[in-house]
């Protein structure tokens, strides 16, 4: 009888992954399928059509603003991914390393933080932007995405940071070394799996992000990736859901790659980051 419930329950735990499985790899596929439909439309008899065309993926980049928005996507993302990734880093070597007053309660307002959602500070962060003369720029959704990555960021980076043993940082100091020293001489390369994972989803945030960049950003010129996909399909005249899902898997392919080939620092960075508070 004992069996029989375990076999149970492998097989119900193998149906829920086959389940999430197909819910995960089923829009992937259709969305593929789409973009190498010859049509307009979004219907597809089959995931894969019967004679695929990538003309919908030369006519995005030909006809379309689409490699402007990819180029101000990439410009966003990679400065904040190391704005976001120094300011973390630092914030996070403070609390780890320096005891100081304040330093709980400092480490649970940023806890408690990241409980809210973000939209919650629209309003401030658009009167905030206006007054400091940084709407409409690149650098003011750079300092929005950069200050919003420090809370949860800051917890994943100090829980690697107590795992490293203090008496590594010790003998730097007797040799004559500064915090600075230690931190880049030992703590920083022994915190790579942390510091990839914060920097590559500081890296990914401009590509996924639609509400912050269209608020802030108003000139067309200016647009993310986002923006300008959502404005192909927008309006009720446009029918462009074919260029859409070829923007679609174009923005989806780096992340992939990029995510594939970090993933073993990934998953360390989350270990490492869960494994103490």
């Amino acid at each position: 009888m004992r069996k029989f419930k375990d076999n149970l329950t492998v097989t119900g735990i193998y149906l829920v992954f086959i389940a999430l499985l197909v819910a995960t790899v089923y829009p992937i596929l259709w969305v593929i399928g789409t973009s190498l439909n010859p049509g307009q439309s979004l219907l597809v008899s089959r995931m894969i059509p019967d004679h695929p065309t990538f003309a919908h993926y030369a006519e995005l980049i030909r006809q379309t603003d689409f490699v402007l928005w990819y180029r101000n996507t990439i410009k966003i993302a990679l400065v904040n991914a190391v704005v976001s990734t120094t300011l973390v880093a630092a914030t996070a070597y403070a609390f780890s390393r320096f005891r100081f007053k304040g330093r709980q309660q400092g480490l649970m307002t940023l806890l408690i933080l990241q409980m809210f959602p973000g939209f919650l500070s629209v309003m401030a962060l658009f009167v905030l932007l206006l007054q400091t003369k940084l709407l409409d720029t690149h650098t003011g959704l750079i300092l929005i995405y950069a200050g919003g990555s420090v809370s949860m960021g800051t917890w994943v980076m100090k829980g690697h940071f107590d795992t490293i043993p203090k008496s590594l940082e010790e003998a730097v100091f007797i040799d004559g070394g500064s915090h600075a020293d230690a931190f880049f001489k030992i703590i920083f390369p022994l915190s790579l799996p942390a510091v990839t994972f914060v920097a590559l989803n500081s890296f990914i945030t401009p590509f996924m992000d639609f509400i912050l960049p269209q608020i802030v950003l108003r000139s067309s010129e200016k647009m993310t990736l986002a923006q300008g996909l959502y404005s192909m399909v927008a309006t009720e005249t446009n029918s462009s859901f074919t260029l859409f899902a070829a923007g679609a898997v174009l923005v989806a392919l780096p992340i992939t790659c990029l995510y594939m080939y970090f993933q073993k620092y990934l998953i360390h960075g989350i270990a490492a980051g869960a494994d103490k508070g």
